[in-house]
């Protein structure tokens, strides 16, 4: 199926923007299943901004939110990088190690 240049609104500025065929093409082969929604400038303003795009979570260069806690081995006060709940036990880098964690990013 042959792609055809399609207008497109972007969902920030409002502005009418032409999502060209060869761009489409480009994510059909890079496996995208989404339309972009925001236009070319839009985009850009939001990758210097720090505004990262891709599937989830990670801070695209920008500060990280760090929230007290007190690790449940331990009893030291440390800062981990989500909203303790409570439920669940929240440890110091050292005790998470000591347990076989790892940190890694999602």
């Amino acid at each position: 199926m042959p792609f055809q240049d399609r207008n497109m609104t972007c969902s920030d500025c409002g502005q009418t923007f032409v999502w060209t065929a060869s761009e489409q093409e480009f994510f059909q082969q890079k496996g995208y299943t989404n339309e972009p929604r925001r236009c070319p400038s839009c985009r850009q303003l939001r990758r210097s901004q720090g505004g990262g795009g891709g599937g989830g979570g990670g801070s695209a260069g920008g500060a990280r939110t760090l929230y007290p806690a007190v690790c449940a081995q331990c009893g030291k006060a440390t800062q981990v990088p989500f909203q303790p709940r409570g439920d669940r036990p929240v440890y110091c880098s050292d005790c998470f190690s000591q347990r076989g964690g790892s940190p890694t990013r999602r």
